[in-house]
């Protein structure tokens, strides 16, 4: 287990990421960032400069068009050259800085920030949101196998200080043989003094919208495996109150299928496409929900969105899965249902859009979840702080891994 600081709380630390888009790894790097500084650490970033001007919802750029352009083989070939060629940068920075530690968010083919920690005897502290290597074989998206796999198993095994945003995908840490004493779940967290309960009138105002509305939504860039389509072939159906609307805030490749979907069963009129909103309006449209929706998620992953609803105090429908479950119980603060039946999601939603006590019920245990759980960036900063050991005390980080990885069977 890491050692503790002795009253000496590490406090200058060097946030290494390979970041290039605004989007929701952005917000997790821009918030806890500000939950580091505000328990009194001093945080200097090394990453890509195009965060600096980017727009909040922009791309990865000239970056997305290679990969899409070239073969699987030359890309990643060119994400190791990118890795080797940010290596002198984060080299510097060490011996300029001389951090209490680094915090690194992990990335496929990127164990310069493990190597460099190794080399100068600097702990070592690794976020991590997803099994990259399961993720993109699964989908054809590796060419590199052993490299991919070694680029992983490497950066995990030597994290003084492990952190995957789920028990479910901690134990895909595990089975690379990463110490569990090593290893600290964190879910995603939230910032309280922007997203908490709100009065839904004026947040429907807002945002534009009628107060008299039954508004269920979903917040996110929205892709098909979210499932949304479930939600509009239930208003479709009739088994929906009259007044139920939909809104989708946010955009992505599954909008314009959605666009299609709900003009062809005519509950268009009935379906508001907000597209991409700025992150401080957020709020207000989550505020504006009476239902507030996961339809689908996948098996490892802490929604950023399902944190927000919570803080927020809304009514939540989600799928009953172990990562999921992890923060909802069924019938306490959201309501569960079998994402193997879609019949189960729209019997559920239709059981909340019909009765107005039992989302009130839920709501308010919602409401409560974040404190009774810790879920704020700055609980999990204070958590990252108190755990990191002091410079100078590194133990070995390594064990055998007692089986082999598993690939991930469920869609990214």
């Amino acid at each position: 287990m890491p050692a503790e600081s002795d009253g000496a709380m590490p406090r200058r630390i060097l946030f290494h990421h390979r970041i290039r888009s605004k989007d929701g790894q952005y917000v997790h790097l821009s918030e806890l960032r500000a939950a580091f500084e505000d328990v009194g650490c001093e945080v200097h970033l090394v990453g890509p400069r195009v965060l600096e001007t980017a727009s909040f919802g922009a791309g990865g750029g000239a970056t997305d068009g290679l990969r899409a352009r070239l073969p699987g083989a030359v890309t990643e070939a060119l994400e190791l050259a990118y890795a080797l060629a940010a290596l002198p940068r984060l080299v510097w920075a060490i011996v300029r800085l001389r951090p209490d530690f680094v915090y690194e968010r992990f990335n496929l083919f990127f164990p310069i920030g493990a190597l460099a920690c190794r080399l100068f005897g600097i702990p070592y502290a690794l976020e991590i949101n997803s099994p990259l290597y399961e993720e993109r074989a699964a989908h054809g998206g590796i060419a590199l196998h052993r490299v991919a796999r070694w680029s992983q198993r490497t950066v995990w095994r030597h994290a003084d200080l492990a952190l995957p945003v789920t028990r479910v995908l901690a134990d895909t840490v595990e089975r690379y043989g990463a110490d569990p004493s090593r290893i600290l779940v964190l879910h995603n967290g939230v910032d309280r003094a922007h997203f908490h309960p709100r009065d839904i009138g004026h947040c429907r105002r807002a945002v534009g919208l009628p107060e008299d509305a039954l508004l269920v939504g979903f917040v996110g860039f929205v892709r098909d495996w979210h499932r949304v389509d479930r939600v509009i072939d239930a208003l479709a159906s009739g088994r929906l109150p009259a007044a139920t609307t939909l809104a989708v805030v946010g955009d992505g490749p599954a909008v314009p299928a959605l666009r299609e979907r709900a003009a062809r069963l005519g509950v268009a009129d009935r379906v508001v496409f907000a597209g991409l909103v700025p992150r401080d309006r957020i709020a207000d449209w989550v505020g504006a929900f009476d239902v507030a929706l996961q339809p689908a998620v996948t098996a490892y992953a802490s929604p950023l969105k399902l944190i927000e609803y919570l803080a927020c105090g809304k009514t939540i429908l989600a799928p009953a899965q172990p990562n999921i479950t992890e923060l909802l119980e069924h019938d306490r603060n959201a309501l569960l249902f079998d994402d193997a039946d879609d019949n189960a999601f729209s019997d559920a939603l239709q059981r909340l859009c019909g009765d107005a006590s039992l989302r009130a019920r839920l709501a308010a245990e919602a409401g409560a979840t974040i404190d009774r759980l810790r879920l704020t960036w700055l609980d999990n900063a204070r958590r990252i702080v108190d755990r990191m050991p002091a410079r100078g005390r590194r133990e070995p980080p390594l064990r055998a891994a007692s089986t082999p990885p598993q690939r991930m069977s469920r869609r990214p």
